[in-house]
């Protein structure tokens, strides 16, 4: 069991960036949220199998065509038993 906390900057709010999020996470079968945060970012938290986790992480750095993802921040975060992710804010 993976998880991880990413912050995505750039032009990636008003761009279905969340939206597109929760459904490659889906696809994955990764747990977690996303959410808008007041500085323009996007900010997630995912867990589940370590490669699908990274999937998820390396899809975060292109996001979906309309994005435009200047930079990617990523740290380790506990576990919080999530079974399902959801998009929140």
């Amino acid at each position: 069991m993976a998880a991880v906390s990413v912050r995505v900057t750039g032009r990636v709010q008003g761009v279905a960036f969340r939206w597109h999020t929760e459904e490659e996470a889906h696809r994955l079968g990764v747990a977690g949220w996303v959410r808008n945060e007041v500085d323009g970012s996007v900010l997630l938290h995912a867990e589940g199998d370590r490669s699908a986790v990274d999937e998820l992480v390396a899809w975060c750095h292109h996001g979906p065509p309309s994005a435009r993802v200047e930079h990617v921040a990523v740290r380790e975060a506990a576990p919080t038993g999530a079974t399902t992710f959801t998009t929140t804010g």
